[in-house]
This record gives structure tokens, sequence and C-alpha cells, in this order.
């Protein structure tokens, strides 16, 4: 994974050092709320529903050991309610980790731990370009036509705190895939960018805009097939500075770069083209050089130390031949695999992991995969270096600290946001319903039985549980003062299991949150009675429309109502 040198080191810990004065002059009272807001925001700190809330970047997923350890020792010693509980994060859709309980006074203290580790929050909030994310397994991918991950360290480097992107109409996000299939929903961004190569062998950009989700959920809108990758970070200031230009800053609702695009269509498209054309006729716009690329690939390495062993003879077990089935995937390097380890269980919110459960991860990356994790998009984490002669050692260890649940890609691997348990912004809570839903399908043979299938959990229209792409989407809503739940069915990311990315369709009225399971259990029975041999669900919900849905719904308000 990428080293960061001296530059990148004394950049992250001048900007903790000035983080600090900004803090201290807030706490004195030199440096109002109202002023301290946007200085803050910056740096990945919120202030939410009970406390402070900390995001901190984690570039398109990639996360070493060592870094995980001091973001356990953070958890331990800071992220602490007043009753001393607390001590977890958080990992996101959008590969970063929240941290939910840091008094706003430490704040500072651990900017400074952050930077001593290469990590930090800026640009994780913010009207600026996000994150770059990308693809769990990029890198490793048996279906990869290109290694994504330099290209996101390039992107990386050259957005942050780069001067035209930061102050954006409304926040901005880029996710970027060298793959056949989208495992980094691409779609559903403000940019995304898929790698390739053309006819003659030159690796290049589709580049498609204007993706969100939220109270408008739109797949992003195709605008060129092919950019040059020398040329991509230019084609992307075109399409920001279109956005900077015309993008709407009098209502945040419509602020965000898709209503731009669904509003202009080709104009949209005609004023980005004639911005990178005169962009490219400048002989000072610079491109991507091949020795700035050959740089930082030299970064990205298949670890040496484990290659050339031979996969001993087991004895089969079939608790071990469920877990490799689900939770090992295959690898572009023979004799290796990727593995993930489930942070999905019962009793534990969907993609919170504590202070320990990060120190035993660490600790399993070192023995087992180079000192090297990925955070995915689904709230797990991966191993990408396992020898296929250590799986067997791999999966007594996971399952002994509790990360071997064998449920990747079933209805129990869902993915939530944290809801108004800890979100200002939430209408409802979803992290009951996800632990409800738990409870609900316990049974591993079930969960098997009925395959693969994406649920996913918003607490409110922001849409950070991803609901609209889910083949089962739950979205929070208010009632009168009363926490209410929308149901969808039919959503995709675009896989290659989902097809094109696509929102889900409503389904009926919302439903109290004691009636959700039971709505999703009839969701799923009507599945097995109407699947056809090898068909999953959301293409059975394809096939069926909305309206068997919708009848299996309104049965359980029936009965409810009838008991009530």
């Amino acid at each position: 994974m990428y080293q960061y040198n001296d530059f990148d080191r004394l950049m992250v810990r001048a900007r903790a050092a000035q983080y600090r004065d900004q803090l201290q002059r807030n706490l004195a009272g030199e440096l109002s709320d109202e002023e301290f807001r946007p200085l803050r925001l910056q740096n990945g700190w919120y202030v939410q529903r009970h406390a402070p809330m900390l995001r901190v970047a984690v570039p398109y997923g990639e996360l070493s050991s060592r870094q995980l350890r001091q973001l356990a020792r953070i958890a331990r010693e800071h992220d602490l309610q007043s009753d001393g509980r607390g001590g977890f994060g958080h990992f996101t859709t959008r590969q970063n980790l929240q941290f939910n309980w840091i008094a706003l006074a430490d704040s500072a203290e651990v900017m400074d731990l952050l930077a001593e580790v290469d990590m930090h929050g800026i640009q994780t909030s913010g009207n600026c370009i996000r994150n770059i994310t990308s693809d769990a397994l990029a890198g490793i991918a048996p279906d990869e036509w290109v290694d994504p991950r330099p290209y996101c360290e390039l992107l990386r480097q050259w957005s942050t705190l780069h001067p035209e992107f930061a102050f954006l109409p409304r926040k901005f996000k880029i996710a970027v895939t060298g793959a056949l299939e989208d495992r980094a929903a691409t779609d559903w961004h403000d940019i995304g960018l898929r790698l390739h190569r053309n006819a003659g062998g030159e690796v290049g950009f589709a580049v498609a805009v204007g993706g969100g989700m939220g109270r408008t959920p739109i797949v992003a809108r195709p605008l060129r097939a092919f950019v040059p990758w020398q040329q991509i970070q230019v084609f992307i200031e075109a399409v920001v500075r279109i956005y900077n230009l015309y993008g709407r800053r009098d209502n945040i609702y419509k602020a965000r770069i898709k209503i731009l695009v669904k509003a202009e269509g080709q104009r949209f498209v005609d004023a980005v083209n004639a911005e990178f054309d005169a962009l490219m006729a400048d002989p000072a716009t610079p491109l991507i050089a091949q020795a700035e690329l050959d740089r930082v690939s030299a970064h990205f390495v298949t670890p040496a130390a484990t290659l050339g062993k031979v996969q001993r003879d087991v004895e089969p077990l079939p608790a071990y031949e469920r877990w490799a089935q689900r939770n090992v995937h295959a690898h572009r390097v023979p004799g290796f695999v990727a593995v993930t380890l489930s942070l999905k269980r019962a009793g534990q919110a969907p993609g919170d992991v504590t202070a320990d459960q990060m120190e035993r991860a660490a600790e399993l990356a070192e023995r087992f995969s180079a000192s090297e994790l990925r955070v995915s998009h689904e709230q797990n984490l991966l191993l990408p270096w396992v020898d296929q002669a250590e799986l067997r050692a791999l999966w007594l260890a996971a399952r002994e600290e509790g990360f071997a649940t064998p449920n990747i890609g079933l209805l129990t691997d869902m993915i939530a946001c944290p809801g108004g348990d800890l979100c200002a912004l939430a209408n409802a809570r979803s992290l009951p319903i996800a632990a409800a839903i738990t409870e609900r399908f316990d049974d591993l043979d079930e969960l098997h039985d009925i395959g693969d299938i994406d649920l996913h959990i918003s607490g409110c229209i922001n849409g950070c549980g991803h609901h609209h792409s889910g083949h089962i989407g739950i979205l929070g809503v208010d009632k009168d003062g009363s926490e209410w739940y929308q149901i969808t069915v039919g959503g995709a990311d675009g896989s290659v299991l989902s097809g094109p990315a696509v929102a889900g369709k409503v389904i009926g009225p919302s439903f109290a949150a004691d009636e959700v399971p039971e709505v999703i259990e009839a969701l799923i029975g009507t599945y097995l009675r109407e699947r056809q041999p090898g068909e999953h669900f959301v293409h059975t919900a394809r096939r069926l429309g909305t309206l068997p849905w919708r009848h299996a719904a309104d049965a359980v308000r029936r009965s409810t109502a009838g008991s009530s």
C-alpha cells in the first residue's frame, strides 16, 4: 500500500498543528462556534446528536495493521461516553471510519495521534472532493483489467487542498474501479470512473457524472467512454469547474451535481467538453507524467514473503467449507486468496468494531496478510494477501476472534448507517431495525437457502445506508414525531449479480418499527414461494413487479392492525 513520504507527513502534521491552534482559540472564546465550524468540518469533525463525530479517511479502503492499532488506541482512550461506554469505531460504505464519542477538547490530540500513522480526516466532510473510494479487491481481483489504486492515489494527492475544489456547492464523491464487476458502486457517485483498455491497448477511463442517492436518487450519466489516463485530472477539473460555475448554492436540496446534470442534460455535457478542450489547448495545463505514475505504482506490489507455498491437505469440515464458500474470494495471484472478516454479528451494529476487535483484526492481518487490510463498501474488513496454505489456520483464528460468520452476501450481511442513535440528521433509528432482523434470521441454513441478497438501511433520506440500491431497502421517516419505515424492492449497486445500478421501488406506505422484521419475513417468504430454479431475490423482484411484494407487506399491516 502507499507509504507517505516526507512531504505527505509534513503536510498532515502541519494541518494537525493548525487545527490545534484553531481549537484552542475556539475554546478560549477568541473564535466563535460559527467561525470554527468550517475549519473543523475541513478536518472531518462534525457535531452530531450527542457528541462530536470524527470521520477518518481511509483512502480507497487500504489500511495497515499499524494504522488499525492506532485507531484502536483512539477508540479506547478517547471515544468514550460520560458513563465510560463507547470505545468503538464504525466503518462506512465509503471506506471511512467514524468515531462518535470523542470530546471536542480532545480532538487536537486525536489529530496528532492520526498524523503519527499517516492518517487524518481532511476532506471527509464539507463541500469539497471527499475521500476517493474504490473496490475492496482492487489490485487482486481476477476480473480486473487495470489496478485502480495508483490512479486513486494520484487523484488523492491532486485533489487534497486543491483551491478549485475547496468550496463547491455541495459535497462531491468520486469512486474508481478497474474490474469487470463494479464493486465500488461507481454509478451512485458524483463522478464514477471505470478503468479499461481501448482497442489499441491504451489505458483510460470511462467517465459517468451525476449519480447520487438522497431525496432524488439518480444513476450517473455516461459522459465520455474513454479519457486517456494522462488526462483524467484535467477532465475531472473541467467537470468540477462547470459544477462550481452553475451548481445551485441557494438550495441545499438542489445543490448536488446530479441536479445540475439532470436539469441541463446535453448542455451540461457540452459545457464540460468545451472546458476540457480549452484546458487541453493551454500548454500550461499539466498532465500526469509516466514517471509520476511509475513512482506511485511502485508502492503497490505483491508481497513476496509468502509466495511459493503449497496447499496442505486438510480434513474437510462442514463449518470450514461454508465459511470458505462465503468469506474467501478468488485472487489474481496463484496461491493467494482474499478473506472477508465479517463485522456483522448479533448484538453489534453493522460496521461497528470495538477497540479490542480492531486490535485482533490487526493481529490477523500481521499473521496472515502482510499487515494489510481493506475496508469494503459492505462495511466489513478484508485481508487481501492470504496464502492458501494458511487458510485453515486463519479460519480457526478468525472464528476464535468472532470474525468468521459465514454470511457474506447474505441477508444479515446488511449495510446500515448509524441512524437516529447517533446522527443529528436522522429521522429514525437504523440500528434497532438491523438488530431485530439479525435476530429474526439467525439460522445459517435458512440464510444460505435464501441466498444472495442485499439489505440496506438508512435512517433518513440522505441515504448513507444506500437504501435505494438495496435489493430490499429500508428508509427511516418521521411521521408526526414517530419513527416509521418505508420499504423498497429491486434496487442494485451495479454488480454482476444485480445488473445495472437502479433505485428500488417503494412497495407501499411506511411501517412502524415493530412491523419491519415481519415485513422482511413476508417478503422473503414471497420470494421462496415464487422463485424459479437458480433465481436470486433481485431477479424475482424484477420479474414479478411491485404488486406481490406490496400484497405481502399489506398482509403484515392488516395482521398487526387486527391484533391491536
